[in-house]
């Protein structure tokens, strides 16, 4: 592959074109022809003719017939709400695809240039722009699978275990399960306003919410303490360095003396972490690897005590406060 074939950057916009207009939707409602379609779409013909005939180049739609258009199996990803919450421009998706431009900015200076693009840090934004904050908080949450709820490294643990702090928990997808695998156990989720008023009605359908408490709060303040175990799923990769151990510090005030914490690592020992750099230009954060995660938690008073996985292969470290 050359690199202007590596480069070209017509056919990732002209999905997201297709996602925002939601031509895979009026495909299946039966607008095939290009003059209907373009008028389901609210769309200029001649344009979306060429957008689609681009795509279908490229594998995405078929041009059964000159100026008519089916799905094939990657346009009828499109139609998945998941999927076009990522893409969708005029949505949650055009803020992932505008905070792109600011890559150079980010990797010249090694930190998040998002307010360039848009005025506002990430966080601020979401919450500026509450509609699209809630299309972020769904990408985060259901949608993606059940969770995992062995989050212990040794499952005979949970023995020991009555009481559990989901932090930045969202709306409360992993608790529910573990709560539902745990009758024993006590949850309290902890995450900002508006993704924990979301968190309720997550307890309420898994048939939980008798053994739940929701926190809506940022978890660089203190945290609800004594519990047995605060998990950090999907939280530190977010945060530079010095904010993440700020999180987990807090986590380390809130679990002593005896509960632990458990980190989800993406890396175990002797992997490289992933490089993902959306989390780069959105908000500053990265992927860690095992000895990094240990750093951390030493700089937070945290002493890692044991790793592993789930069965699902996901990579999890537990500390200890010290």
């Amino acid at each position: 592959m050359s690199i202007w074939e590596l480069s070209d950057l017509s056919t990732p916009w002209c999905v997201h074109v297709a996602a925002t207009l939601r031509v895979a939707h009026h495909i299946r409602d039966g607008h095939e022809e290009i003059g209907d379609l373009s008028a389901a779409a609210h769309a200029d013909r001649d344009a979306l003719h060429r957008v689609l005939r681009h795509l279908a180049r490229r594998g995405v739609f078929v041009e059964s017939a000159p100026g008519r258009f089916t799905l094939n199996v990657a346009a009828g990803e499109l139609l998945d709400e998941g999927t076009l919450t990522g893409l969708d421009l005029d949505s949650f998706g055009g803020r992932m695809a505008g905070a792109w431009n600011t890559l150079l900015a980010a990797v010249r200076t090694g930190k998040t240039a998002y307010c360039e693009a848009f005025g506002r840090n990430f966080w601020d934004d979401m919450d500026a722009h509450p509609e699209i904050g809630a299309k972020f908080d769904e990408l985060m949450g259901p949608g993606h699978g059940t969770p995992d709820p062995e989050i212990l490294v040794d499952p005979s643990g949970w023995s020991s275990v009555h009481s559990v702090v989901d932090v930045g928990g969202g709306t409360g997808c992993l608790l529910a399960e573990i709560l539902r695998a745990r009758p024993h156990v006590h949850g309290t989720l902890v995450d900002l306003p508006r993704a924990a008023a979301q968190a309720a009605a997550t307890f309420e359908n898994a048939g939980v919410a008798g053994r739940t408490t929701v926190v809506g709060q940022s978890f660089f303040d203190p945290l609800p303490s004594g519990a047995d175990v605060y998990i950090l799923k999907n939280v530190l990769a977010d945060w530079p360095d010095p904010e993440a151990v700020a999180i987990l510090r807090r986590c380390s005030e809130a679990a002593r003396p005896n509960g632990r914490v458990v980190a989800f690592t993406g890396a175990g020992p002797g992997d490289q972490a992933d490089p993902e750099l959306l989390m780069l230009v959105l908000v500053g954060g990265k992927g860690r690897t095992l000895e990094e995660f240990r750093e951390l938690g030493r700089q937070a008073s945290l002493e890692m005590t044991a790793h592993g996985k789930q069965p699902t292969g996901r990579k999890i470290a537990e500390f200890r406060p010290v």
